[in-house]
């Protein structure tokens, strides 16, 4: 196995990064340290080691969707020291989740331990669509509802275009659907801001063809075989 593909595939990056961190010098395979490109390793004998870590392939690749809980931060552990997905998550397995919500944003997250999967998941160039929905503060009017389709400019750049669907509007509240397939940091968030709204929730309900279904908050279910085939479909 080349080694960009032995570390991609144990989560460490994508393959294109993996050669960067190569080439960086960041990794050695039995002691020494590697920096050309195509060097084939061993997974059951080599020892490869990346930021003083050894790199291990998981025995076997498992697959889950979780309902990420407002207040919780995606990654393994948090510099202001707010809690983390992983403290509620009690799996054997090593996981990481492709893409992440941000801290008060809940729904729908994809977990694995299969890195190939993830970068595939994760690519852009695939444009899976990510569906949301989204209770804003006051009534939101169907000229704004236009401009975040045609895409709101953000700091002089046109973000990337949005489909909006008004869904209701109850009680000084309005509940729309958003569904965006590239995924900008904080992109539903800031596309409010531009038109000057306030989002009370933001919940993330489908991932391409996997729905968030009747899953309960901060609760872990494995994924179906043709769910996981839904994901990779087109790819």
């Amino acid at each position: 196995m080349r080694l960009n593909k032995f570390l991609s595939t144990a989560g460490i990056a994508s393959r294109r990064k993996s050669d960067e961190l190569i080439k960086e010098g960041k990794v050695s395979v039995n002691g020494s340290v590697v920096t050309e490109m195509g060097v084939e390793v061993n997974p059951k004998k080599d020892k490869v080691v990346y930021n003083g870590e050894q790199v291990v392939l998981p025995s076997a690749f498992v697959y889950y969707k979780f309902n990420k809980p407002k207040g919780y931060v995606c990654t393994a552990s948090d510099e202001k020291g707010r809690k983390t997905i992983y403290d509620i998550i009690d799996v054997p397995e090593r996981l990481f989740s492709i893409g992440r919500l941000d801290y008060d944003t809940e729904g729908l997250l994809i977990l694995t331990n299969d890195g190939e999967f993830a970068n595939k998941i994760a690519h852009p160039s695939f444009h899976i669509e990510k569906e949301y929905r989204a209770t804003i503060e006051g009534e939101v009017l169907e000229s704004e509802m236009a401009v975040m389709r045609k895409g709101v400019v953000v700091d002089g750049e046109r973000m990337p275009a949005a489909k909006v669907k008004w869904l209701s509007y109850e009680k000084g509240f309005t509940k729309l659907s958003i569904v965006i397939d590239e995924g900008q940091n904080r992109q539903i968030r800031r596309m409010f801001e531009a038109i000057g709204k306030t989002i009370k929730l933001l919940k993330r309900v489908r991932i391409g063809q996997v729905t968030l279904g009747g899953l309960k908050r901060g609760e872990l279910k494995e994924l179906k075989p043709i769910e996981i085939s839904l994901l990779l479909e087109g790819m």
